[in-house]
């Protein structure tokens, strides 16, 4: 559910987010009226915004965005959910990479960003494929995503998963797929085209640090996701969903579902 919105300055028709697509995209999240690994997103945009070449204002520091979000969200009565945070480049006169940035983002209300979502039913799609490059790993525009997910939905599926150019997996449409036989966790590496994401990297850091399985960065075909028992989809900008099923395989949620209520009691 979408709970409130904000912007910088005036959004105007003129920004180049509208024009072109210039604009990078990172979550933040809100738990128990609490913001939660804020560092970690904090340090991913900057990261992205420098990616970008954006010119990165002086009052983008931790506290800034931590004073924004709690009088802006957590103060107007939200508890728990996803903030969607874009930055956006003007056009003006100065030089791109010295142009200056605004912001925009809006609240998404989750009853726990820790939590299973709903399950997910996903399939391969091989006729576009998503790029390896630096700028594949941050939230920019991406119109491989956009002709993704109208495929899903014309197809009855959740999300899909995309191919880097060498047919191993990348990602799916919303986020990173962690895929569990045995007692390994399977990663896509970045370099294959997989998102960076504070979320996934928290978890992954916590099952590894309790043991709980060994985690793999991996290359990965298309075909070794029919060999896992367990599948999960962890998506900054729409949350945790266990994958239920990809085309006639059934998948379980147990094994995943016990480690996400250790992690959680790490938040309380």
């Amino acid at each position: 559910m979408l709970e409130s919105f904000f912007t910088s300055g005036e959004f105007q028709s003129i920004n180049r987010a509208f024009l072109f697509g210039d604009a990078v995209k990172v979550s933040f999240f809100v738990r128990s009226s609490k913001l939660i690994m804020a560092e970690e997103c904090y340090f991913f945009l900057m990261a992205s915004m420098r990616k970008m070449r954006m010119n990165i204002p002086l009052d983008y520091t931790l506290d800034f965005f931590q004073q924004l979000f709690q009088e802006n969200v957590i103060d107007k009565g939200v508890s728990d959910g996803i903030i969607q945070f874009l930055v956006y480049r003007n056009s003006d006169e100065k030089l791109l990479s010295k142009s200056d940035v605004f912001f925009y983002f809006e609240v998404n209300e989750l009853d726990d960003v820790l939590s299973f979502q709903r399950d997910f039913e996903m399939d391969m799609i091989k006729e576009i494929n998503v790029n390896s490059n630096l700028l594949s790993n941050i939230h920019v525009h991406c119109a491989e995503n956009i002709y993704a997910e109208i495929y899903a939905k014309e197809n009855d599926l959740d999300d899909v998963i995309l191919l880097n150019p060498n047919k191993r997996i990348a990602r799916s449409i919303f986020g990173n797929l962690l895929f569990l036989e045995g007692n390994v966790i399977k990663i896509p590496k970045t370099t294959e085209g997989a998102y960076i994401s504070p979320l996934m990297e928290n978890f992954v850091t916590f099952v590894h640090k309790q043991n709980l399985a060994e985690i793999q960065e991996c290359e990965m075909i298309g075909f070794e996701s029919q060999k896992a028992e367990e599948i999960l989809m962890i998506s900054d900008e729409k949350g945790i969903f266990p994958v239920c099923k990809i085309r006639n395989k059934s998948f379980g949620k147990e094994r995943f579902s016990e480690m996400m209520e250790k992690w959680k009691r790490n938040f309380e």
